[in-house]
C-alpha cells in the first residue's frame, strides 16, 4: 500500500510537472527569439536617420561602428550599389525592400533576417539589413531548459519524500492493527490496538478492541459454565463414594481409589476452567514424565480387562513440549479411553514417545482393535455412546503446541493416532490439519 501511494503521487506530480514545465520551456524559447530579434531590429533602427541624412563618409564610419557592436551581421545597401558594414550578397528580401520600399522580417533556415527600407535619399531607396543567426536565437535556451529540468526533478523528489512520509503515517496504524489481530488469533486476548491514524482507522482500532473484550468476556462465561457443569459431578461422586465405603474387601479399596482419582480429576477440571490463563505462549511440560504417569494409571485397568500394554519412551532424558501438563494428560486420557471404550477386552495397545525433528516429541497410540472409522475424525461424532470429543481434545492439544494429529491404520489393522507436539517456543500458527484417514 505504501508503494502504491508513492507511485500514485509520483504519477500525479509527473503529469503536473509536464503540464507546467513544457509550456514554460516553449515560452523561454520564444522569449529568447524575441529578445534577439528586438536587439537586431534596434541596431537597424539606429541607422535609419543616418542613412537618410548623413554624407557617405560619415555614413560609412557610423555603419562600421554600429556593425562592430551588433550581435549579428549588419549591412546597409545603397541605391547606387554600395555595401556598407558587413559585406554580404543582396538577398531576395533586400531586393524586394529596395524596389517596394517595404520593411519586413523573414524567417530563414539559418536564422532570421530583418530588412528596413529607408526612403528619401537622393540616389534612391536604401536598405538596412540585420541578420540574427540561429545560434543567437536560441542562446541561453538550453541552459534555461536544464535549470527547469533540475527544478522539476528536485520537486519530484521532494514530493516523493513527502508522499513516503504521509504513506508511512497511514500504513503504520494498519500494520499495528494487523499485528494485534495476529496476536488475538494466537489467543493473546491482552492485545489491544492504539487508536492512531485517520478517523476511519481509529474507529477500526476501537472496534477491534471491543471485539477482544467481547471474546474475553465470552470465554470467561464459557469457563464458568464448564466449571459449574463439572461441579455438578460432585454429587454423584459423593453418592458413589458412600456406596463404595459400604462394601468390604479389596473391591471396596479399589473402587474407593478409583472414586478418589475421579474426584481429583473433576477438581482439577474445575480449577483449570476457572483459573486457566487466556494466553500462554510459553506453556511447556515434560512429555515423558506426563506420559509415564498416565500410562501407569491406565495400566491397572488394562490388567483388569486382560490387555497387554507396551510403553516405549525413546529417551530417558526429559522431552519438553509446548503444551501444559494437564492438557497433555487430558489428551493421553482421551486416546487411551478410546482404546478401552471402542475395543473389546483383551485387545493389546502400545504407547510410543519419540523426539520430533526440529524440537518437541511425537506421541503414538496404537491398538490391535478393529480400526477407527473415518466418521470419528469429526468433532462430536461417536459410535460408542460417548460425547465424541476425545479425539478433538487430543487434536487441540497438538495444535496448541504448533503440531498436529494424524489418524492412520496400524500394522495389525487397528487404529493408530499420532500427535506431533511442538517445542516450547512461541508459535505463529499450528500446522494445517491432516486429511481424514483412508
Amino acid at each position: 500500500m505504501r508503494r502504491r501511494l508513492t507511485l500514485l503521487v509520483a504519477a500525479t506530480m509527473c503529469l503536473a510537472l509536464l503540464a507546467f514545465v513544457v509550456p514554460l520551456a516553449l515560452l523561454l524559447r520564444t522569449v529568447a527569439q524575441d529578445r534577439a530579434t528586438v536587439a537586431a531590429n534596434a541596431d537597424a533602427q539606429s541607422l535609419v536617420s543616418l542613412v537618410g541624412t548623413a554624407d557617405p563618409a560619415t555614413l560609412r564610419t557610423s555603419v562600421e561602428h554600429v556593425a562592430a557592436g551588433a550581435r549579428g551581421p549588419l549591412t546597409v545597401f545603397l541605391a547606387d550599389g554600395s555595401v556598407l558594414g558587413t559585406p554580404v550578397a543582396r538577398t531576395s528580401a533586400v531586393r524586394l525592400a529596395g524596389l517596394a520600399g517595404v520593411s519586413r522580417t523573414v524567417e530563414r533556415a539559418d536564422g532570421r533576417e530583418i530588412v528596413v527600407a529607408v526612403l528619401g535619399r537622393p540616389d534612391g531607396t536604401a536598405v538596412i539589413r540585420a541578420f540574427v543567426p540561429a545560434a543567437e536565437l536560441t542562446r541561453g535556451v538550453t541552459q534555461a531548459w536544464l535549470v527547469l529540468a533540475g527544478l522539476g526533478v528536485a520537486l519530484l523528489l521532494l514530493g516523493l519524500l513527502v508522499a513516503d512520509r504521509l504513506s508511512r503515517a497511514l500504513v503504520s496504524p494498519i500494520s499495528d492493527l494487523s499485528a494485534v489481530s495476529h496476536r488475538l488469533a494466537r489467543a493473546d486476548l491482552t492485545a489491544r490496538a492504539r487508536p492512531d491514524g485517520p478517523p476511519e482507522l481509529r474507529e477500526v482500532a476501537g472496534a477491534l478492541n471491543h471485539l477482544a473484550d467481547r471474546i474475553r468476556e465470552l470465554l470467561r462465561e464459557e469457563r464458568e459454565q464448564v466449571a459449574d457443569l463439572s461441579h455438578r459431578l460432585r454429587a454423584p461422586l459423593t453418592s458413589l463414594r458412600l456406596e463404595a465405603e459400604s462394601l468390604t474387601g479389596t473391591d471396596a479399596a479399589r473402587i474407593t481409589a478409583r472414586v478418589d482419582a475421579m474426584e481429583r480429576a473433576v477438581t482439577g477440571l474445575i480449577s483449570q476452567a476457572r483459573h486457566r490463563p487466556e494466553a500462554d505462549a510459553h506453556a511447556q511440560c515434560d512429555a515423558a514424565s506426563a506420559l509415564r504417569d498416565r500410562v501407569a494409571f491406565w495400566t491397572v485397568l488394562a490388567e483388569d480387562t486382560g490387555r497387554a500394554v507396551t510403553l516405549d519412551v525413546a529417551a530417558e532424558d526429559p522431552m519438553p513440549v509446548g503444551v501444559q501438563a494437564d492438557e497433555l494428560a487430558a489428551a493421553v486420557d482421551a486416546l487411551l479411553g478410546n482404546v478401552f471404550a471402542h475395543t473389546p477386552d483383551g485387545t493389546a495397545f502400545s504407547v510410543t514417545l519419540s523426539p520430533r525433528p526440529g524440537g518437541g516429541a511425537v506421541l503414538t497410540v496404537a491398538d490391535d482393535g478393529p480400526g477407527l472409522s473415518a466418521d470419528l475424525a469429526q468433532r462430536g461424532t461417536s459410535l460408542g455412546g460417548s460425547t465424541g470429543l476425545g479425539l478433538d481434545i487430543a487434536r487441540r492439544a497438538a495444535q496448541s503446541s504448533g503440531g498436529r494429529m494424524t489418524l492412520t491404520t496400524g500394522r495389525s489393522g487397528g487404529a493408530r493416532v499420532t500427535l506431533e507436539l511442538g517445542s516450547p517456543t512461541p508459535r505463529l500458527s499450528p500446522l494445517p490439519p491432516s486429511p481424514p484417514p483412508s
